[in-house]
């Protein structure tokens, strides 16, 4: 099994160096810095593992079920702290699928499912997402997708990279749709938490028994370099299973993510986090939409939720060279292309990131850009 590289990371490892003076598409929200966190550490912390349990911190499992609703649906047990969403979505697809099961998943989405199906020899099958129709999940199509031979259902919600949000109806009928065929279900909701339109939805973990419900401190709090997310899923089998994939690769978690992850849910945290949040990016969300309004031949379908979305390009240009354009002098901006989602047409907008990323300095450079496109 060889796992081969996603046109999106293959960007982000050749423009690392770029050093730009903007950002235009980020994709969290602004990070705090650790002495946000001291007045709550232990210096006296041993930085070994937790000493306690191999799912991580109990503490923080709970507060994890918290900030997901899930008490009193799932217990402490039924959690699994790992190295981000992104470990957690691996531990689950590794240790489920197997070459020539089926999998279902949504396009645009986030393409880890589909490299870690490809390596695995797994059949791949895609529901698309139309922009025409708001980028909404197409339940329909996707209910004629599944077969007695689809072993899991992959999406995000809210979804990355559109910011749609499927509503607690719509989870509803997802469910009905996977146990329909005794599918698991696995849900990324590391954008849960940073909805616009709507309430938050309903996490599968707590609506079916074969949901896996994943996510992260990484976007809404901006704390990515913990590398600290968790899996939630009521089938103590797979939970073991992950417990055991794991072992043979990353082991443990870090003392330092889990603990400081830990402070940062706490209710007394969290609460104010996430209304800074929230706020910071209904701002910024403004503001783009008001300079998507103002570019000739520009258009986007504004997110839903979280902190990304897909503008369309005007007639003639390609993402590609309009990102690495963009990069260069006098412009310095940096922004993904959409080819990096399969829709080269598109390139990808976010409202995240705080002061340090420039949102208006950089949205200033891209209508340069546009405007300059024909001459360049």
């Amino acid at each position: 099994m060889k796992v081969k590289i996603h046109t999106l990371f293959q960007y982000l490892l050749e423009t690392t160096d770029a050093e730009p003076e903007a950002i235009v598409g980020f994709s969290l929200s602004g990070s705090p810095v650790l002495g946000d966190y001291l007045d709550a550490l232990d210096p006296k912390l041993s930085l070994d593992w937790n000493n306690r349990d191999f799912r991580g911190l109990p503490e923080l499992r709970s507060h994890v079920l918290s900030q997901a609703g899930l008490h009193g649906r799932c217990r402490t047990e039924d959690v699994l702290i790992t190295a981000g969403a992104a470990e957690a979505n691996y531990l689950a697809i590794m240790q489920l699928l197997q070459p020539g099961d089926e999998i279902v998943i949504e396009t645009p989405g986030w393409p880890q499912a589909e490299v870690l199906a490809k390596a695995i020899g797994a059949k791949i099958v895609k529901v698309t997402r139309q922009e025409s129709d708001g980028w909404h999940l197409p339940l329909d199509r996707l209910r004629d997708a599944v077969s007695e031979r689809t072993r899991m259902i992959f999406v995000t919600n809210p979804n990355n990279p559109t910011g749609d949000l499927l509503s607690a109806a719509q989870l509803d009928e997802l469910v009905d749709i996977a146990s329909g065929v005794g599918a698991w279900l696995l849900v990324d909701e590391v954008y849960a938490g940073l909805e616009w339109d709507g309430p938050r939805a309903p996490s599968v973990a707590g609506l079916y028994e074969k949901g896996i419900t994943t996510g992260s401190v990484s976007k809404a709090l901006g704390l990515q370099g913990l590398r600290t997310g968790w899996m939630i899923c009521r089938d103590a089998a797979l939970i073991m299973d992950a417990v055991i994939l794991r072992e043979n690769s990353s082991e443990i978690m870090n003392i330092m993510g889990e603990v400081i992850a830990e402070i940062a849910l706490r209710p007394a945290r969290y609460q104010p986090a996430m209304k800074k949040a929230r706020k910071e990016g209904a701002a910024n969300l403004a503001e783009m939409n008001a300079w998507v309004d103002s570019q000739p031949g520009l258009t986007w379908v504004p997110p839903r939720a979280g902190l990304i979305g897909l503008a369309r390009l005007p007639a003639g240009i390609d993402s590609d060279s309009f990102a690495r354009l963009l990069l260069q002098e006098p412009y310095r901006t940096f922004l993904l292309p959409g080819s990096a989602y399969d829709q080269p047409d598109h390139i990808r907008l976010g409202v995240g990131g705080g002061a340090e990323v420039n949102l208006h300095k950089g949205l200033d450079r891209v209508g340069e850009a546009l405007k300059n496109w024909g001459a360049s």
